[in-house]
């Protein structure tokens, strides 16, 4: 469309979609990775729970284990735990027992936690095989909600990827502060849209939009979002 974001940015698996946006990755390589880690991934045995919860990471904090992660920091008051399904539901319970929302995501297995060790390696491998370009539009690590680094699309970085938290709301507050007030969520739904808007409530004139929403035609709403 003629307009040249400031910075991209992705969340778990949508920063190997960034990568390639950002010039890091070619297409095809985009999507040997992609689909690598989701064959890696759906090989590993069930037994896994992810539950999105009302609270801060440092509320939730306590409650982590050597069976109980933190996979991903999405808004001020959203965290999602991920780990054995017995130890998450059980942190699970126990937050909604002080009146936190809770919900249980409908996935497979349980990402960005220890049960993800076994692929890793084997991903790293595939990843290593693989070239790898200089970014031509800053992009934003999931890892650090800085500006990525050198190591950025490395073997190293993408298995620190699989395992550790999806900082996406320092990466959104990161990018607010070096000026971006526009931003569009390229996806099958607006999920994020929203934890941009909880996050920067406060911050003044914001805009955002998203490419397609939830039980609406992407024609017109891909048009909408163009016009907004």
């Amino acid at each position: 469309w003629g307009v040249r974001p400031d910075f991209v940015l992705g969340h778990s698996v949508g920063e190997l979609s960034a990568a390639h946006v950002a010039g890091v990755l070619s297409l095809e390589n985009a999507a040997v990775l992609v689909a690598a880690r989701g064959r890696f991934m759906q090989s590993l045995p069930p037994g896994g729970a992810m539950f999105a919860v009302q609270a801060t990471e440092e509320e939730v904090q306590p409650y982590l284990n050597s069976e109980v992660s933190i996979a991903a920091v999405n808004g001020p008051a959203s965290v999602v735990i991920s780990g054995a399904d017995a130890a998450v539901t059980a942190v699970a319970d126990r937050l909604r027992a002080e009146d936190r929302r809770v919900h249980r995501l409908a996935v497979s297995h349980a990402f960005h936690s220890r049960l993800m060790d076994p692929m890793i390696d084997e991903f790293g491998t595939v990843a290593a095989t693989l070239p790898v370009g200089t970014a031509d539009i800053p992009i934003v690590s999931n890892l650090t909600g800085q500006l990525a680094g050198d190591d950025f699309a490395s073997p190293a970085y993408w298995k620190r990827h699989i395992r550790e938290a999806v900082r996406f709301a320092d990466s959104i507050r990161f990018a607010h502060a070096a000026g971006a007030t526009r931003f569009f969520e390229v996806g099958p739904s607006s999920g994020l849209t929203a934890s941009i808007e909880e996050l920067l409530v406060d911050e003044g004139p914001v805009a955002t939009m998203c490419a397609m929403r939830k039980d609406r035609p992407e024609p017109s709403t891909l048009i909408d979002s163009v016009a907004q």
